[in-house]
């Protein structure tokens, strides 16, 4: 199955997301959800409105939509969730460090990345093997 990849960051005052494999599909909101739907939105208005050879190839067929945030933005769209405490506890990354990454202060390199990342793919999991009763 082909993937579609959208990257989500924060300016300022809004959600920027566009696809980074496709030319010309772009959206944005004041938050997350608002850009994801822009997003959507502009998809099905590209297969609803669009000749198909003016159609992007990866939106014929099945595909999955992907998105990929950059480290500033995730941090501080999930500031409300994680505290830098939480997110030092399943990084392995200290708090300064994070604080850091979530103002712009500094970017990360490729092996932070990956640490920020493999945490919260192993609390993903670790979730969904949580059965409650």
């Amino acid at each position: 199955m082909k993937t579609l990849k959208i990257i989500i960051e924060r300016s300022a005052n809004l959600f920027s997301a566009y696809a980074v494999n496709a030319e010309g599909i772009y959206g944005g909101g004041e938050t997350v959800e608002e850009a994801k739907q822009s997003i959507l939105d502009a998809i099905r208005i590209i297969k609803n409105e669009f000749t198909a050879e003016n159609i992007p190839t990866i939106l014929k067929g099945e595909y999955e939509v992907v998105y990929q945030f950059d480290v500033e933005s995730l941090l501080n769209y999930y500031k409300g969730i994680f505290t830098n405490v939480a997110l030092e506890k399943i990084t392995g990354i200290n708090q300064r460090q994070l604080q850091h990454y979530s103002s712009g202060l500094k970017k990360p390199r490729q092996p932070q990345l990956k640490k920020i990342e493999k945490g919260l793919h192993k609390l993903a999991a670790e979730l969904q093997a949580v059965e409650l009763i």
